[in-house]
């Protein structure tokens, strides 16, 4: 039993350090180290256990943010929360937590989702892109909003993108994994207009190269066929190919 002042008062001060680490309030903490670029409105709770009522960055936004804090990730020096949240339609949750430093970076594991591809049209700079994209990644990490790793699986159903054809163009599925020098993946389509096989492969130089064999199939539409008319000529199975480089 404690029964001198300084050990009462020692015990006293501790209590309220935690008290005031435990409970201190989430939309504080944001107004102090939110990164740039990121909008929060409606923010209840602490950096412990909280939701938001909106969260926008580059473009996307979303609904309904409920965060926990894994307490046994302090030890690692990383402040890791379990993220449930709501786009228009479609869902997110993961285990995420945000890095500091020269760069701020989003970092994931586990994360599961499906979204409207309509949240990514401003922020991806494709006019008219429709579907619905699943997730389901184990580890991914944005630096700066470009993925530097990412390894897991994308599928997308009913990708429209008004370009190319005002209807949908079919599902398409990507697996990535994360390299030495960045990210490779492998795209196929499952329901396609379009037959595809292809890579893409995303460097540490923020370069990016995708390089498929595409073919028309019986059902693929006249405006399609016609994009299809401007690649370079089929090879002997009737695949031509379509490359596309560049930098983000």
């Amino acid at each position: 039993m404690i029964s001198s002042p300084r050990g009462l008062l020692l015990i006293g001060a501790l209590t309220l350090l935690v008290g005031l680490v435990v409970l201190f309030p989430a939309r504080v903490a944001y107004h102090w180290a939110a990164p740039e670029g990121v909008e929060a409105r409606g923010i209840q709770g602490s950096i412990w256990r909280g939701s938001a009522d909106a969260v926008g960055a580059s473009g996307v936004y979303l609904r309904d943010v409920h965060w926990s804090a894994r307490p046994w990730h302090v030890l690692t020096g990383r402040m890791v929360y379990r993220v449930e949240a709501n786009p228009v339609a479609g869902f997110l949750e993961g285990d995420l937590f945000v890095a500091m430093g020269r760069s701020v970076s989003i970092i994931g594991n586990d994360v599961r989702s499906s979204l409207p591809l309509d949240l990514f049209e401003s922020s991806l700079g494709i006019r008219g892109l429709q579907g619905n994209a699943s997730l389901q990644l184990e580890h991914v990490e944005l630096r700066d909003g470009v993925p530097v790793r990412l390894d897991g699986v994308i599928e997308v159903a009913d990708l429209v993108i008004a370009p190319l054809n005002r209807g949908t163009i079919g599902g398409y599925r990507a697996e990535f994994f994360t390299t030495d020098d960045g990210i490779s993946g492998s795209i196929e389509d499952t329901d396609g207009l379009v037959d595809i096989a292809g890579s893409l492969t995303l460097r540490s130089d923020r370069s990016y190269q995708f390089i498929a064999k595409v073919m028309a199939k019986p059902n693929t539409p006249t405006a399609v066929r016609n994009q299809m008319r401007l690649l370079p000529p089929a090879n002997e199975r009737g695949q031509q190919e379509l490359r596309i480089e560049g930098s983000l």
